[in-house]
């Protein structure tokens, strides 16, 4: 088993505490499991988060309490033990009654289409229960996760778990790999006929490709990558019309209707919500991907 690099991370607010726990995957995994995180939260009061567009599939075990999830603006409906968050489109908020503990695993999508074995377009703008893409053994998992005396066994388990999938699954295309890589490092930046030309294949080809092995097409998984892009220099301190003209956006108008249909607030809204935040809601470093807001007293 690789040798974990683990990381803690934790804080007192005026309703309660919380601690994260990163982990370094195996590295026999590859490049596609980006992290492992660990959480713990006990809040006196309900806690909600918006989680926007981000360009990460993300597993979620939790060992508490479900938490409920709803697309931004309805009330919450579904409840969650353990999902599977694919690719979005549009942002998902998460309540909680205040505490919950578990841990995430994040992944690149082309990843996740091999791990789980299902065409990511079935994933797109959706939360999955574990169950549907494990069957019986997410269960077991969340037992034997539940059960483990500390976060490194809990990180190896998933270790062995996430080898074993990755040796039986149905690789990902190295064309899908590498198109998907060039739109990560421009945040969404390069056009669908570079990708197509770099990859060998027609257009309508890597059309088919990314949506079975990413979830989503170039065109609009290059639109959520410029939206992660527009939210780091903004959240960095970055000028609206800067950002727009950085990031590709027409005009800054155009930057605030995809921004706010992709996310359902305004920049500054979301900018507002993230400054009040006491403790990371990121999934990754360098990321923005979340943000905290009120949620009512039950």
């Amino acid at each position: 088993m690789g040798a974990l690099a683990v990381e803690q991370a934790w804080g007192i607010t005026e309703f309660g505490t919380w601690r994260l726990t990163s982990g370094v995957p195996d590295a026999r995994l590859g490049r596609g499991v980006l992290g492992y995180r660990g959480y713990r939260v006990s809040m006196d009061r309900p806690q909600r988060r918006v989680e926007v567009p981000n360009g990460l599939v993300t597993m979620v075990v939790n060992f508490a309490a479900p938490v409920r999830v709803s697309r931004a603006g309805a009330a919450p409906t579904t409840a969650y033990t353990s999902l599977v968050n694919g690719l979005r489109t549009d942002a998902a908020v998460g309540e909680h009654d205040g505490r919950m503990h578990g841990v995430e695993v994040h992944l690149a999508p082309w990843a996740a289409f091999t791990l789980f074995g299902v065409p990511m377009y079935e994933l797109r703008d959706r939360m999955v229960p574990l169950g549907e893409l494990l069957g019986p053994r997410a269960q077991v998992l969340e037992a034997h996760l539940a059960r483990a005396p500390d976060w490194p066994r809990r990180f190896a388990l998933l270790d062995a778990l996430l080898l074993e999938r990755l040796a039986a699954g149905p690789a990902a295309a190295p064309q899908t790999v590498w198109a998907w890589g060039r739109l990560m490092a421009s945040g969404g930046g390069v056009p669908v006929a570079d990708l197509a030309h770099g990859t060998g294949w027609s257009p309508r080809h890597l059309e088919q490709r990314f949506k079975e092995q990413i979830g989503l097409s170039p065109k609009t998984a290059a639109r959520v990558l410029r939206l992660q892009r527009a939210l780091r220099m903004l959240a960095g301190g970055s000028a609206a019309s800067a950002t727009a003209s950085a990031c590709g956006f027409y005009d800054q108008a155009h930057l605030h209707r995809d921004f706010r249909r992709m996310t359902g607030f305004a920049p500054g809204e979301f900018l507002l919500h993230r400054g009040n935040g006491a403790r990371p809601v990121d999934r990754l470093p360098g990321q923005v991907t979340s943000a905290l807001v009120s949620a009512p007293d039950r």
